[in-house]
């Protein structure tokens, strides 16, 4: 019998490539939504038999295909037919489409549904809202997580994105060469999110979003093909190599997190690098350095420290201060202020991060941060009070577990330093 946790990863894993080849033969977003759907409970009821099939995501489509194709059959057969004359002037439109939309310059089904979802007629918290919905299957939940806002406000967008759609005024068309180039900052941070959330998932979460992080570096690389000479869509690809690199150490055996002081560095994957710093250096000769080229830049310097020791924090500090010149962030400047440590000492990275307190008071890793360099000090009561505030953040078990040793190790230091009862 086949496993029930191996099929829900098939059928996550198989999402985007089964809704975007709906989409694609439906031209329907809610008919390729409720066609995955349908194919999914037929894989929960026949796989656990017969075994999974050699291709799900084939299997998906095509029974997906089949089960939308029996209802539209259904209700043609309710549906009055037109005059015989209009019937006889219709040429076969279903193979017009088709042939049109192969013909395409998307020779992806997955990226021509990220491109229709990022239709510039809705907002783009809207365009990469929907995308992630769709393409990914990210929930609610999940999507809100990543943009920091409530679920609540996150439902509306959504809702309201494809009411929008529903109502034609958002078609799903392929754009063309102009609207294409439009569009790309939207895909490509939509497909940074994407990436993003696969890369914060810890534990035993871990294998299972990990293919959202190949998702991603696989649409990158895809652009790449489409805008041969466009340094941020290499930044970006370049970016998510050199992150993903280091998955095997960034987590000990137990699912704790490892940090990138303690990681064992022969375990990042050296052709991921490699691929990684060429897109930089082949980017660069452009001269058009974007917010996703800087970060990939960033990760780079990392990547290239041969020990934590090694590690240029000066040229960190000065392409942190590029990135807040180019796309300004509290949370960029967070990140600049561990460099900042690293070469002034956490005072001077306390003084730069103190007055983002109020913006980033919902933020984990602000806290953690506040936290460490208090410790650093010497500054228990100051440290404890961050990791508490840190530890009602976090967003995994891994994130709380890390934030939990702190606090038992400040725990224990306090009841050693207090003074024993005699004996």
């Amino acid at each position: 019998m086949t496993d029930i946790a191996w099929i829900d990863k098939a059928l996550v894993s198989a999402r985007p490539q089964a809704v975007a080849a709906l989409l694609r033969y439906f031209r329907d977003l809610d008919a390729a939504e409720e066609a995955f759907q349908e194919a999914c409970l037929r894989a929960l009821k026949t796989w656990p038999a017969n075994g999974p099939p050699r291709d799900p995501a084939a299997w998906l489509i095509f029974v997906g295909r089949n089960v939308a194709l029996d209802a539209l059959r259904r209700r043609a057969k309710q549906t009055e037919l037109p005059d015989e004359d209009q019937l006889s002037d219709l040429g076969d439109a279903e193979a017009d489409i088709a042939e049109r939309l192969d013909q395409a310059d998307y020779r992806d089904d997955i990226l021509r549904l990220l491109f229709v979802c990022c239709h510039r007629d809705l907002p783009s918290t809207q365009q990469i809202a929907l995308a992630l919905r769709i393409v990914s299957g990210l929930t609610v939940k999940q999507i809100a997580r990543a943009f920091l806002v409530s679920e609540a406000a996150m439902e509306q967008r959504i809702t309201r994105a494809k009411a929008r759609i529903g109502a034609g005024d958002a078609p799903f068309e392929a754009p063309g060469p102009v609207e294409r180039a439009e569009r790309l900052s939207t895909v490509v941070a939509m497909v940074y999110l994407v990436f993003n959330e696969g890369y914060s998932a810890s534990g035993d979460d871990t294998a299972m979003r990990a293919p959202l992080c190949e998702e991603a570096i696989r649409l990158a690389r895809l652009l790449i093909t489409l805008f041969p000479a466009e340094p941020e869509v290499m930044g970006l690809a370049a970016l998510m190599l050199l992150q993903h690199a280091r998955a095997a150490a960034r987590f000990d055996a137990s699912g704790a997190i490892v940090l990138l002081e303690d990681q064992d560095r022969s375990l990042w994957s050296r052709p991921m690098i490699a691929e990684g710093l060429a897109l930089i250096d082949k980017a660069m000769r452009h001269r058009r350095p974007g917010p996703y080229l800087v970060q990939a830049a960033i990760a780079a310097m990392h990547a290239r420290a041969a020990r934590f020791a090694d590690t240029d924090w000066a040229e960190i500090n000065a392409l942190y201060g590029a990135l807040e010149r180019l796309a300004p962030s509290p949370v960029v400047t967070l990140n600049r202020a561990v460099a900042l440590s690293k070469l002034h000492g956490p005072e001077a990275a306390l003084a730069l991060i103190d007055p983002l307190g109020e913006r980033l008071s919902n933020y984990f890793y602000f806290h953690g941060a506040r936290g460490a360099l208090y410790l650093e000090l010497g500054r228990t009561r100051e440290a404890r009070e961050a990791f508490d505030r840190a530890i009602g953040l976090a967003t995994s078990p891994a994130e709380a577990a890390h934030i939990r040793a702190h606090l038992d190790r400040l725990a224990k230091d306090g009841a050693d330093a207090r003074p024993q009862p005699a004996s």
